[in-house]
């Protein structure tokens, strides 16, 4: 197979560009009535994620995680940003501290 200087470069960039590119379209996720809406969030799996969490509610909430190990309080009226590494295929798991009967949410990377 013959060298071909721009397909190797073409190459080079898309990998190192793949993980900007889960960052640069955050998956956002809103509480509502003590629930995280969507309560299911798909990502792709071995690229780094921003997660935006807005607080639509009158009182703070927790978004934690034992499977992500994340821990973060959003005030009512605010967002938070959770950076979340490259995870392998699975599905994770996540509370709200301060609700977990209702506010319980999974991400599933594929």
């Amino acid at each position: 197979m013959p060298f071909c200087p721009s397909l190797r470069i073409a190459t080079m960039m898309a990998i190192l560009l793949a993980p900007a590119v889960a960052l640069a379209n955050p998956f956002e996720i809103r509480v509502r009535d003590h629930r995280f809406v969507p309560d299911v969030v798909e990502v792709p799996a071995g690229q780094k994620i921003k997660l935006i969490v807005h607080n639509d509610d009158d009182e703070p909430e927790e978004f934690e995680s034992y499977d992500l190990n994340r821990e973060k309080i959003i005030r009512p009226g605010r967002s938070v940003t959770i950076f979340l590494p490259p995870m392998e295929p699975g599905e994770y798991t996540f509370f709200g501290e301060f609700h977990p009967e209702t506010a319980q949410g999974r991400i599933i990377a594929k």
